[in-house]
């Protein structure tokens, strides 16, 4: 009679344990309905995101929003 293992061992997990699971719970992506142009836009956002990000983290620090904030102090709701 085999033992119910209740907790994972992680050292009986091989690559042919992952294939088979693979096989029978992974789905594919055109099973999963990502054709060519979706994964060439996921692909330029998972590039250009982090670029951009960094790009703009630069200026969003405080001293940066208070320059940006006192260029036209005047155009402020509670100044006109």
């Amino acid at each position: 009679m085999k033992e119910l293992k209740f907790f994972v061992n992680y050292v009986d997990i091989n690559f042919n344990s992952i294939k088979i699971m693979i096989n029978y719970f992974a789905l594919t992506v055109t099973e999963i309905g990502i054709g060519k142009i979706e994964l060439t836009v996921i692909g330029a956002v998972i590039l250009i995101f982090p670029i951009l990000f960094v790009y703009a983290s630069k200026n969003l620090d405080a001293k940066g929003v208070f320059e940006w904030m006192m260029e036209k102090p005047n155009d402020w709701i509670g100044k006109k």
